[in-house]
């Protein structure tokens, strides 16, 4: 690049410059410094119960298998055949005892060991096939059935990385006895945009609301977020915002899945579940987050959960101008498999691919992308600066909080994303 990183982000992330999305050289210390050095997110355990089972994933642009093992634990291998560099799994999720390279047929195990080369009958030479097994992540932790990798083998542990925001996530997945698991293989789509706009969106930006998505949120429910809400900062680039509901809500007011089509229409089954999960949500994640009733929340780099429809989601860059935006629907794993189906509905209504909101949230960021990389505006930067310095400890709530209008969980994220490229700029 022809420019300092300090010059993208200014000192308190006020003005972030358009360039930062669309700068290829910015993109390339992106890939070293934040997605060969954070944890990032590959699955959930519940799409693997059995040794054999596999799901594919990414970290930035490089596939990943993860699987469970004959041994029953879990193994990350990126998709690439010592051999000739080839994939060697063709399915999006499964279950097998080898994946095999279609050149060559060089065999591998579940858990990433070569077992078995064709070729090499022919030869007096043999390989050591134990240095030739697919290349493991270093690095693989789980927390509450989410599963994390990363490149870097030295890099904190996984509790340590997310710290306070475990306690924000706790207060979903600890409602549900047995946790949460996930519905299927991911919904996935490309869009012509940089892949920190939809974690963004999703880090905090909830009072866009009754304007992009008027049809949907009348004011009032916007005025309701306004009047509750709660942005929240753990730390810098991982966020939440949600509503604190009065201590004497009713229930179908606080209940999670109650404002979701599945909730409003799925009939006394449905809401009678949903009510007894919420009696109990004291007892399971205490008064106060019991009263919690989510929107979105992020955990960084690009990692994303929204709360009440369900979803998890994971922002995979495919250079500075595409993105590849996977989402899963989830639902708790203790409902009974009718409830499980009408849940899911929360999901796909608004969030899915199809969804009357994800499609208006994606050409916004499209939108963006392309008003990011137009002429002539490169001294004009993109402004960060509303609500600046108004967030303050709580009382009762870990990290820094705030109303949901201030921005400050995009000046944090853009402050720990300059400082990350920072600590990789001009280096190797």
């Amino acid at each position: 690049m022809a420019y300092p990183i300090t010059e993208l982000v200014n000192e308190d992330a006020t003005l972030v410059s358009r360039r930062c999305w669309t700068d290829p050289g910015v993109y390339a210390l992106e890939k070293r410094g934040i997605f060969g050095r954070a944890w990032l997110f590959l699955g959930h355990e519940s799409q693997l119960r059995q040794p054999g089972d596999f799901v594919q994933a990414y970290m930035c642009e490089t596939p990943i298998i993860l699987s469970r093992g004959q041994d029953r634990r879990l193994y990350a291998c990126i998709d690439s055949c010592s051999h000739r560099g080839l994939p060697v799994c063709r399915a999006d999720h499964g279950n097998t005892k080898r994946f095999i390279c279609p050149y060559h047929n060089w065999s591998y195990s579940v858990e990433g060991e070569l077992v078995a080369i064709p070729q090499e009958n022919a030869v007096r030479n043999k390989p050591d096939k134990s240095r030739l097994g697919l290349k493991r992540v270093p690095r693989l932790e789980t927390w509450r059935g989410l599963v994390f990798g990363s490149f870097d083998p030295d890099i904190m542990p996984l509790e340590e990385y997310l710290g306070d925001m475990r306690f924000y996530l706790d207060a979903f997945l600890g409602r549900f006895p047995d946790g949460i698991e996930f519905i299927g293989a991911p919904h996935r789509w490309l869009l012509d945009a940089n892949w920190k706009l939809p974690v963004e969106n999703q880090l905090g930006d909830v009072n866009h609301g009754a304007f992009l998505h008027s049809a949907i949120i009348p004011r009032e429910a916007q005025d309701r977020i306004e009047e509750l809400g709660h942005s929240v900062v753990t730390a810098p680039g991982h966020g939440a915002t949600f509503r604190l509901m009065p201590p004497d809500a009713a229930v179908d007011e606080v209940a999670w899945g109650m404002e979701g089509m599945g909730g409003m229409l799925g009939g006394a089954p449905v809401q009678e579940y949903l009510r007894e999960v919420q009696a109990r949500a004291a007892e399971r994640v205490g008064p106060l987050r019991a009263r919690m009733k989510g929107l979105t929340y992020g955990v960084y780099p690009n990692l994303s959960f929204l709360w009440s429809n369900a979803s998890f989601k994971v922002s995979h860059p495919r250079g500075p101008g595409r993105v590849e935006y996977w989402s899963w629907a989830v639902v708790p794993a203790d409902a009974p498999d009718e409830i499980k189906r009408v849940l899911r509905t929360n999901y796909s209504s608004f969030f899915g691919p199809g969804g009357i909101l994800e499609q208006e949230d994606s050409e916004v960021w499209v939108q963006q992308f392309r008003g990011c990389n137009i002429d002539f505006a490169d001294d004009r930067p993109c402004f960060y600066g509303l609500g600046l310095g108004e967030e303050k400890p709580h009382p009762e709530l870990p990290g820094l909080v705030s109303v949901t209008a201030n921005e400050f969980y995009a000046r944090h994220f853009f402050a720990r994303w300059r400082d990350d490229l920072l600590a990789v700029e001009g280096r190797p």
